[in-house]
């Protein structure tokens, strides 16, 4: 068990759906789950306009991130201005994790390793190397590097290696 602590916790607007979304996002990771959740009682349902019984928040762990979830109803949604990067070592990583999150969601907001899920929560899918390419000592290198990236939707790494050595 990891006794660390985590002082910063990515807290999740949602309408109603937080469980869904929480049960999906631990099925996608490995070394994921459910931590814990609450509950509307009868006065925090009439408070929020939400009804008794669902889910208030929802707290999970995505490899080893902790994240809660909570239920606020139809006054905020997400926008691209916050994302959920996720590294990744390998193209088979890039291509389960675009796969998975992209499943259902905006494919007019999947570019540059950007997409947005059927929850509407912007993610970034980056392969580590992405950064070798655009922060290379060779400035045409990267430059070249960077073109062949804002081209892409999901990122491809054996483009972007061409690239980055042509």
């Amino acid at each position: 068990m990891n006794s660390r602590f985590q002082r910063i916790t990515p807290f999740l607007w949602f309408n109603d759906n937080a469980e869904e979304a929480a049960h999906f996002y631990v099925s996608v990771f490995e070394n994921s789950r459910i931590l814990s959740s609450t509950r509307y009682g009868k006065e925090a349902a009439r408070a929020s306009g939400q009804r008794e019984g669902l889910i208030m928040t929802i707290a999970f762990e995505l490899d080893g991130q902790k994240l809660t979830a909570l239920n606020g109803g139809p006054s905020f949604s997400f926008t691209p201005a916050v994302s959920l990067v996720v590294n990744c070592h390998s193209q088979d990583e890039v291509n389960h994790y675009w796969n998975q999150l992209s499943s259902g969601g905006d494919p007019a907001a999947q570019r540059c390793g950007w997409l947005k899920d059927r929850f509407g929560l912007s993610w970034q899918i980056v392969p580590t190397q992405l950064i070798d390419y655009l922060s290379q000592p060779d400035p045409a290198k990267a430059q070249k590097a960077m073109q062949a990236m804002l081209k892409m939707k999901k990122i491809d790494l054996a483009v972007l290696q061409e690239a980055a050595e042509a």
